[in-house]
């Protein structure tokens, strides 16, 4: 059974002005999320700065999504770090708060061969062996490059690693990927322009920075695909293509922070290095959004 099908929340981490974790505002983006039938919370990945968070909020934060879920959708927790050992530490405490799954980046700035990779990411599947894990590829920040014959190797001989959040942008390594791992890969898309061409090579879902701001038509969009609505689904997709590069015209999160205040959400500011948007690029978003359908505050 895959960790979940549809549109998983890559969800931001909402922040007071001194830059400490609003956990009463978590909960809150929790709620409309589920509200609006999102299909997973993805909690304390890339969107949600878990870079700039110490060992003990990161935890913290994934523990209270835990709890606030209350296992009505899946929770998913962002537990990679490109020290192995630092990996396991955080993977074990997740999955003793009753994660339901661990979406694991790959290692960063030190750059692992493909047998490091092998040797990385099974150390860690050993140590939580009925955690499943979702490896996260996206080589624009990691400067690692799972290949597919790793994936493949991965998904084939380790029990609990169970799919990939593909994120390269290179559809024809993806497509190759699925050629080798078969039906023993569970497939997300990791770029919201990119969720109809990887559902077509067989994916089942996408974690989604677009989902904060658009869960409902997020989580559509992917259900029309996967339903059999090709035309439904891909129309989605395309009317959503200008606010999803609003979303990434600055790096992510500052985007989906900015976004999710506009719509009054109120998740406050971002951590250094991250900065605030620039003016002109809010202009550029918040035209989009309204474009969208979405109400702005």
């Amino acid at each position: 059974m895959a960790v979940f099908k549809g549109a998983g929340v890559a969800i931001v981490t909402p922040m007071y002005e001194d830059g400490s974790v609003n956990y009463d505002k978590l909960g809150e983006l929790i709620e409309f999320q589920i509200a609006n039938s999102t299909d997973a919370i993805i909690i304390c990945g890339t969107t949600g700065e878990s870079s700039t968070m110490t060992h003990g909020e990161h935890l913290k934060t994934i523990k209270y999504a835990i709890d606030k879920v209350a296992k009505r959708i899946p929770v998913i927790a962002g537990t990679g770090s490109n020290c192995t050992e630092t990996a396991i530490m955080m993977s074990k405490e997740a999955a003793s708060y009753g994660a339901d799954a661990l979406l694991v980046v790959t290692p960063y700035y030190n750059k692992a061969t493909q047998k490091g990779l092998i040797a990385h990411y099974t150390a860690i599947a050993n140590a939580v062996p009925d955690t499943p894990i979702i490896m996260y590829n996206v080589p624009s920040r990691t400067g690692c490059n799972i290949q597919p014959a790793t994936v493949a190797a991965l998904v084939k001989n380790v029990k609990n690693i169970v799919g990939v959040k593909a994120a390269s942008g290179d559809l024809s390594q993806i497509a190759k990927t699925v050629a080798l791992a078969g039906e023993d890969l569970e497939l997300y898309s990791g770029n919201d322009d990119q969720t109809l061409p990887i559902l077509s090579l067989g994916g089942i879902g996408v974690i989604s920075v677009l989902s904060n701001v658009a869960p409902k038509e997020t989580h559509d969009m992917v259900m029309k695909f996967l339903d059999g609505d090709i035309r439904g689904a891909a129309k989605i997709q395309i009317d959503a293509i200008p606010l999803i590069s609003a979303l990434f015209c600055e790096v992510n999160p500052i985007p989906a922070k900015a976004a999710l205040n506009l719509m009054g959400m109120n998740v406050g500011p971002l951590r250094m290095p991250l900065t605030e948007m620039e003016d002109s690029n809010k202009e550029i978003l918040a035209k989009a959004m309204k474009d969208f359908g979405i109400k702005l505050a």
